[in-house]
């Protein structure tokens, strides 16, 4: 657990005395810290580390914030479940190991454990039907895409109602992948 310490002013004034636009930054922003208790403001390297950070979720924002999010999500929903009803192994590259599948309440974590959760479902054959598609960006440059429509098996005279989100996040090569994604379907 990590608790508040006292600055070594030392070492705080020595790094103003380095560093100019970090204490202009530090002396216009000093307000950032606790004002409910007696804490100290955090010690300047890593409220400078938060700043270059806010700072490169910004960029990141604007650079996605340039694109249609709906043209970006319906063609992410397009590939989705072409690539699901046709090949649902190729799926694999969508997630990342940091990726969690929330599917009918069980939790998955991980692109090999998710990719195998859904190759072993228990129907070999299925198609999708797309009713509806809504998207919102999330801040650092991800979006939310929510996505309703039916699942019709092989072999079964009536199509399932499904709901699924997906929560996409940019990749550095510019591309998307998806963080999260909760499946369930709709019993009524």
């Amino acid at each position: 657990m990590i608790q508040n310490q006292p600055l070594d002013q030392s070492s705080y004034k020595y790094t103003l005395k380095k560093t100019p636009l970090l204490s202009l930054i530090l002396t216009r922003l000093s307000f950032l810290h606790c004002f409910r208790c007696c804490c100290p403001p955090p010690p300047p390297p890593l409220f400078f580390f938060s700043l270059s950070l806010s700072l490169s979720l910004s960029r990141d924002f604007e650079a996605t914030s340039q694109m249609d999010p709906d043209a970006v999500a319906k063609a992410f929903v397009e590939h989705y479940y072409s690539t699901f009803d046709a090949n649902r192994a190729g799926l694999a590259n969508l997630y990342q190991e940091g990726s969690m599948l929330t599917f009918e309440g069980q939790k998955i974590q991980g692109s090999q454990n998710i990719v195998a959760k859904l190759t072993s479902l228990p129907f070999q054959q299925c198609q999708h039907n797309i009713t509806t598609v809504d998207c919102q960006p999330s801040g650092a440059g991800g979006m939310l895409v929510f996505v309703s429509g039916t699942l019709q098996l092989a072999g079964e005279q009536h199509a399932l109602k499904f709901s699924q989100m997906f929560h996409l996040m940019p990749t550095p090569q510019g591309s998307f992948y998806v963080l999260n994604d909760i499946f369930r379907l709709n019993y009524a």
